[in-house]
């Protein structure tokens, strides 16, 4: 029997951005709304997900967005960055290195294991890239999200500043080396 579970490329057409916008302001909001004030939440919302923002991301060649598809209903997503700097050390030769810029799962589908079908879909995407590893940020208050990657191996190497509206908040930068 398949999975009704597919991970797919996302193709890079004006009605994707419009998909990957809804997708993206409600998963961000369901994530993050509860513990952040509401301006700052909607204009991080209207600048990060507009479809013209997400077009412009699909389109770049360094960028590759991976959708969760349950049937037709497409439940989640991962934003993934070729060749991120992210956590790198000033004056060493760089790695390369995929970035995993946004992993985000429906409410709804949280700890049914899509989360983990679509990090370990990252993670085959970077080995396929030639990466030596993947980099990725995470709010250092989100301590549920910050366990899910450790799980995958992935180990603190930094920090850095997020900015959500007017709130700057700061992100781990974890790394796991393939």
């Amino acid at each position: 029997m398949t999975s009704p579970l597919r991970i797919l490329v996302a193709k890079r057409t004006a009605a994707t951005a419009a998909q990957l916008a809804e997708l993206g302001r409600q998963t961000f909001h369901e994530a993050f709304a509860a513990q952040n004030r509401p301006e700052d939440m909607a204009a991080y919302l209207a600048a990060s997900f507009s479809p013209e923002q997400q077009l412009a991301e699909l389109q770049d060649p360094n960028t590759v967005f991976l959708l969760a598809q349950l049937v037709q209903d497409v439940v989640g997503y991962a934003k993934l960055k070729l060749h991120s700097t992210l956590g790198q050390e000033e004056g060493k030769v760089p790695e390369e290195r995929l970035e995993i810029e946004r992993l985000y799962i429906l409410e709804d589908w949280i700890g049914t294991g899509l989360g983990a079908t679509l990090m370990r879909r990252a993670i085959e995407e970077a080995r396929q890239q030639k990466c030596r590893a993947v980099v990725l940020g995470v709010w250092e208050k989100n301590t549920r999200v910050i366990e899910f990657y450790r799980r995958f191996g992935f180990k603190p190497i930094g920090q850095h500043e997020f900015r959500l509206g007017q709130d700057v908040q700061t992100d781990l930068i974890l790394r796991k080396g393939l």
